[in-house]
């Protein structure tokens, strides 16, 4: 961030994607939301989120976010005004939201930008609530906001929000945004998608079974465009689905394995590469505002 920018109250905070590394539907609960079992990879790559506090009260987002995505329907609007009456604060929030994410791709562009508010204003606003409460909120907003609201790769089940902190080995990946936005929903009420697949367990994760992506075959079929991405991903390595999206990724051991990849798929597929994180890098902003507030404060009373 700019010196001048800092000096008018802004601060700046990563809002990385997420993989899913595996998603199987293993059965419907009694309020009738399907069960889910998913890897959750964060990525050292995604938004940038942009935040000035204010003492009016106002949640306002500036400029442009993802497409066709109105202010008021906003996640980072949504989360900032949910925080604000949890919290009973009178503090307001300007937001500016700087998206690389692609919008229906499956990299949880939304669910870590309204995580990243979340995180970041428990901070500015001075509130401590904790990563219990806010992950609590995030799930208010959507399944998948929990994961980065606590920042960890993890094991998931349920609808996502019951998680298992997991090491995942360094990698990285080369992904493919075939630009297909299909409704989640509509997805779910797909006749040929598998619901009643058998659980799995960690251990089966990390022994290397293939636990698949449940949505992976519905998309293949409906979408020509997914298909013709896996198509040339398959040149590469073995293409897997995220989430349910339309963006895929092949997963490699190194980054001059990667970078090789990316080198050889057909000009004009929007593809790019970006480093499987061991944590959130949103993580480590918060730590190091943190830092910045002690060293300041012990720099004020000296």
């Amino acid at each position: 961030m700019k010196p001048a920018e800092a000096e008018a109250g802004w601060s700046q905070w990563p809002a990385p994607a997420k993989l899913n590394l595996c998603l199987r539907i293993v059965g419907r609960r009694a309020d009738g939301y399907h069960r889910l079992q998913t890897v959750f990879r964060l990525l050292d790559w995604g938004d940038t989120i942009r935040l000035r506090p204010r003492t009016d009260g106002v949640v306002a987002r500036h400029g442009a976010s993802a497409p066709g995505v109105e202010a008021a329907g906003d996640l980072t609007v949504r989360a900032a005004k949910l925080l604000r009456r949890e919290s009973n604060t009178a503090q307001g929030v300007d937001i500016v939201v700087e998206k690389r994410i692609p919008v229906g791709g499956g990299f949880g562009g939304g669910s870590s930008d309204a995580a990243t508010v979340l995180r970041a204003l428990d901070r500015l606003w001075a509130l401590d609530l904790g990563q219990e409460r806010l992950a609590a909120l995030g799930l208010q907003l959507g399944a998948d906001v929990p994961v980065f609201v606590r920042g960890r790769n993890a094991w998931a089940e349920e609808v996502g929000e019951r998680l298992t902190p997991l090491d995942l080995p360094p990698a990285w990946y080369v992904l493919a945004d075939p630009g297909v936005h299909v409704a989640t929903a509509e997805l779910f009420q797909a006749a040929e998608l598998t619901r009643n697949a058998a659980p799995a367990t960690i251990s089966d994760f990390v022994s290397g079974a293939s636990l698949g992506n449940a949505f992976e075959p519905v998309l293949r079929r409906r979408e020509p465009a997914v298909e013709a991405v896996f198509a040339a991903l398959s040149r590469v390595g073995s293409p897997r689905l995220t989430g349910t999206g339309s963006g895929c990724f092949v997963e490699f051991p190194d980054r001059e394995s990667a970078e090789a990849a990316l080198a050889r798929l057909p000009t004009g597929l929007r593809a790019w590469m970006a480093r499987g994180a061991a944590h959130s890098p949103l993580v480590d902003a918060l730590e190091a505002w943190q830092q910045r507030q002690a060293g300041g404060t012990a720099h004020t009373s000296s």
